[in-house]
């Protein structure tokens, strides 16, 4: 499947990416939480976030690219909006803030972000699950429910939130199912086919 299609507005995609040489993107909880700032102030205004996870040395997203947006410098001339860009800008702001904190130089994402279409009803479930598992799928924890860079507990929480938490239970048929719908491996042979380059 084509991974460097334009983001194109009230198009929902995956998005990802990992370390240069597959070093790490987060090296304690601060750059967590910058990156997470870094995404509210660039993206929140282009684009809605229905799930993420944030791993050491890569990251999963999945968004939908907005039609009309809130912050004006990602209008183009012709009037319509560049999540494109807007999102350039955020990784290129994380990655600056990120190099001088660490005193390093030099790429810290091992190319541009990848994106890929979600086209099918079945597949934004499968991938929510997909991306809240990824954790534990990666051993960095046995229960992926305890990682904290997620946005499983948004979903479960009746707390302010950023993600499209309304919109994803919806899809699922609600908390309860959502929860269920976590607990299975994902069918890991059918999502394949969508993440054949998926950093590890």
């Amino acid at each position: 499947m084509q991974t460097s299609v334009a983001l194109e507005a009230g198009q929902v995609y995956h998005l990802y990416n990992r370390g240069n040489n597959r070093e790490n993107l987060f090296r304690d909880e601060l750059d967590y939480r910058t990156f997470l700032r870094l995404y509210d102030a660039h993206i929140s205004g282009v684009a809605d976030t229905f799930a993420y996870c944030l791993l050491r040395n890569h990251f999963h997203l999945m968004v939908r690219a907005r039609a009309t947006i809130r912050a004006s410098e990602f209008v183009q001339s012709d009037g319509l909006a560049d999540p494109h860009q807007a999102f350039s800008n955020f990784f290129n702001a994380y990655a600056k803030t990120f190099n001088k904190r660490n005193g390093r130089t030099g790429r810290l994402f091992e190319q541009r972000f990848r994106r890929i279409v979600v086209d099918s009803d079945a597949y934004f479930a499968q991938l929510v699950v997909y991306i809240h598992r990824n954790p534990q799928r990666h051993g960095f924890v046995p229960d992926f429910r305890k990682w904290e860079w997620s946005s499983y507990a948004a979903h479960c929480s009746s707390l302010p939130t950023k993600v499209e938490r309304d919109e994803v239970l919806g899809w699922f048929g609600g908390v309860d199912q959502f929860r269920a719908a976590h607990l299975p491996e994902t069918d890991m042979p059918t999502l394949a086919t969508y993440l054949a380059d998926d950093p590890n």
